[in-house]
């Protein structure tokens, strides 16, 4: 079985392939009613952990901690180790995917009636992705089950939705798309030259702290301002009740919405200064002016180009009226929104899954990746980029390489391998950076290399060392350090 996997910060959708057509897999939620998504949270209680709408069942239930929106945990650096508390359970992240994955496939596997099949998966995480995220959400499909054998950036999977349904704006002279992809956790943009059955990635950006769950947030600030009550300062069970009324009031929200009531009594209890409280639609979306204006500017320096056929939103935080209008204000008929938002990712997945669809994709590594080194005899410290935002993945399992050779000046190498969404004017690291960790290299043999190993410089000419790296079509970054005279090495591949 064919299947595209949207792993929302909010929500997980699954599409499958079915002789051409791409249909969303319904899920039964703790009432019985069928829904398009299951939700992205775990709950536990005395060691017991639920998941999806099984955790929804019991959200209110006092005697049980909820974690929601999960997924969001990759933007403060967490890898497969970082030991997630819920409760009174701790449990590493990667664990904690795995299990919320597992029981995932159960899920798909009860809806589809098929419980043999292997369930051949591509699935997706942001364009502006770290390695880590890349490595640990692969692993995690992986251990749950799922033959995950492709992972797409979620605006080039939608570009793929693009052409599924909008083939006929696509001309020789304008073949360019740039992807608005506003989920429930990060924002991203790709503009994708879409030419026959081949699609090219020619440039992302976007922002990692972004998305629908900042936007609930808005709603609960300007709810609560009526009260002088502060979000903040909320105890973090009647917090997560109020976020989560905001998320409902927010995705009921149609064109014709004039007001939005948020009840204060079922999300604080005694702590509800009154009962409710009315939000007029227009405030609320003033207030979510500056977030969209986040998303245009980050946008924009992909908007470059005259043969641009469109932009796509995608998106479940799309759906937010203020957000079409927006954009139809500012860029006019190039505006297409998807008829499914929350699901163009799934769906472009499934497409890409698909060995009857003949699709293929040219990606972009997204992020600068490099080391940290010392230069002019270890009086300065300069950075080293190995692979730069504009670097094509490759198309096929034969990684991309770069190799770099040199006499050792020390006892020991200490690298510092680091990601970050920009370089500044000097090549120097800006933006959204994360430093991998240290990594220490034994420069000779007999050498124990570890943090707490001095380092030393050398007083003669050291062996010839080896630095091979090599980016896969996921991503993910593997390095190989070589001792060339002494004829060993140590493999690392990064976020693991």
């Amino acid at each position: 079985m064919q299947l595209g996997i949207d792993f929302g910060t909010t929500r997980t959708v699954v599409a499958m392939a079915d002789r051409g057509n791409y249909p969303v897999v319904d899920f039964a939620d703790h009432h019985g009613d069928a829904q398009s998504a299951i939700p992205s949270m775990v709950a536990a209680k005395d060691g017991e952990l639920r998941f999806g709408f099984d955790a929804m069942a019991v959200a209110t239930d006092p005697d049980w901690a909820v974690l929601p929106s999960f997924k969001r945990l990759f933007a403060t650096g967490a890898g497969a180790s970082y030991a997630v508390r819920v409760g009174d359970t701790t449990i590493a992240f990667g664990d904690l995917l795995e299990r919320f994955f597992s029981h995932l496939l159960l899920a798909v596997k009860k809806r589809v009636r098929s419980k043999g099949a292997t369930m051949r998966a591509a699935v997706a995480v942001p364009a502006n992705a770290l390695g880590a995220q890349r490595l640990v959400t692969l692993d995690a499909f992986r251990r749950a089950g799922f033959d995950a054998f492709a992972m797409l950036n979620e605006p080039s999977a939608a570009g793929f939705e693009y052409t599924h349904r909008h083939r006929s704006t696509l001309s020789s002279r304008r073949d360019l798309v740039v992807v608005y992809d506003l989920g429930g956790g990060t924002f991203d943009a790709s503009a994708v030259r879409m030419t026959g059955t081949t699609h090219e990635v020619l440039a992302t950006a976007g922002l990692p702290r972004l998305g629908g769950d900042d936007f609930d947030e808005v709603l609960a600030k300007t709810a609560l301002l009526q009260v002088d009550l502060d979000l903040a300062e909320l105890p973090s069970r009647a917090r997560r009740m109020l976020l989560a009324q905001c998320r409902d009031s927010k995705e009921a929200l149609h064109p014709s919405s004039r007001k939005i009531v948020v009840d204060l009594d079922a999300a604080l209890g005694k702590m509800a200064p009154k009962p409710e409280v009315v939000v007029p639609t227009a405030d609320y979306y003033d207030a979510c002016l500056p977030l969209v204006e986040r998303t245009i500017a980050a946008m924009e320096p992909l908007l470059t180009a005259e043969e641009l056929a469109g932009i796509y939103v995608v998106g479940g935080a799309s759906e937010l009226p203020v957000v079409s209008r927006v954009l139809r204000e500012r860029f006019g008929r190039r505006v297409h929104r998807s008829p499914y938002p929350s699901a163009a990712v799934a769906i472009g997945l499934a497409i890409a899954a698909d060995t009857d669809a003949e699709l293929t994709l040219v990606d972009r590594y997204a992020r600068t990746f490099g080391v940290f080194r010392e230069a002019e005899a270890g009086r300065e410290i300069t950075f080293d980029a190995i692979f730069a935002p504009d670097t094509a993945l490759p198309t096929t399992r034969e990684p991309l390489t770069r190799t770099r050779e040199y006499r050792a000046a020390h006892n020991v190498g200490h690298y510092r391998f680091f990601e970050c969404s920009a370089l500044d004017a000097h090549g120097k690291p800006r933006g959204d950076m994360t430093l991998f960790g240290d990594i220490h290299f034994p420069f000779d043999a007999n050498v124990e290399a570890g943090a707490a190993t001095p380092v030393e410089r050398r007083r003669s000419e050291g062996p010839r060392i080896e630095e091979s790296y090599s980016l896969d079509e996921r991503g993910i970054v593997e390095v190989v350090i070589r001792n060339l005279d002494q004829g060993y090495e140590r493999s690392f591949k990064l976020g693991a």
